[in-house]
């Protein structure tokens, strides 16, 4: 009998790229629902009754947590891109985790584990949810990828790459030394999100990446400029953040 599949993923691209692979990994594997937030995916699963659940931690309405508490019987695979999340469902018997950005390797490896997972009762995944979902934004670990629009592509940029954020009208511009993209998140999100001894907030809608920080110049009044690697133009640093950069 073959194995039925449910992927839940907000963004599309990232949403069609997990089935492509998926499909090239398992050929057999039915996936019997795609959904695009967790109301939609718990309709699916209530609907389908899969035998394994990919999905994707951060989503609209409701989240992958939400969706694996209500989903009983079902293997659950949580695509993310937060270590803190990975190492957690791994070490307490969730069927596998899939760090962003997605590849055929990561998607093979998973794949080969859920066919054995399959043999056995799903594990039970209540002490995870709560765990998970009761746990401070950081965790002590911090966000290593960034899916960025660009028109219709997504690009897939590490952290390190990136220079600065800058919010921009309802989105958040994501720049690297030769390329930017679009995010969802606001700078307040961002904040609590990246690894504070390499982002610091400039303003109350820009962080820098300080490792990409080529100079630091004094502009009129005092104030305080950024040349940024790679990239021609100047940050401004607001006041209240520019007592971070006197010694500098």
């Amino acid at each position: 009998m073959r194995a039925r599949a449910i992927v839940a993923e907000d963004e599309p691209l990232l949403r069609e790229n997990l089935v492509e692979l998926l499909g090239a990994a398992w050929p057999e594997l039915e996936i019997v629902a795609v959904a695009a937030d967790g109301f939609q995916a718990l309709r699916a699963v209530n609907e389908h009754r899969p035998d394994v659940l990919f999905l994707d931690i951060e989503m609209p309405e409701a989240s992958g947590l939400e969706v694996a508490r209500r989903a009983s019987g079902c293997h659950v695979v949580f695509v993310t891109g937060y270590d803190r999340y990975a190492v957690a469902a791994f070490e307490q018997g969730a069927v596998d985790y899939v760090m962003k950005p997605l590849s055929g390797v990561r998607i093979a490896a998973v794949v080969k584990r859920v066919k054995e997972r399959l043999r056995w009762p799903p594990a039970s995944l209540a002490a995870l949810v709560d765990q998970l979902a009761n746990a401070p934004s950081s965790g002590g670990r911090y966000l290593r990828w960034i899916n960025a629009s660009r028109g219709e592509d997504v690009q897939l940029i590490t952290t390190d790459e990136v220079r600065y954020f800058q919010s921009d009208t309802k989105y958040t511009r994501v720049v690297a030394a030769h390329a930017e993209g679009l995010i969802r998140k606001s700078i307040k999100e961002l904040v609590d999100e990246l690894d504070p001894l390499m982002f610091w907030q400039i303003h109350r809608a820009a962080i820098v990446n300080v490792h990409a920080i080529e100079r630091v110049t004094r502009g009129l009044r005092d104030g305080v400029l950024l040349a940024i690697r790679d990239r021609p133009e100047l940050l401004s640093v607001s006041q209240p953040y520019a007592h971070l950069f006197r010694k500098m």
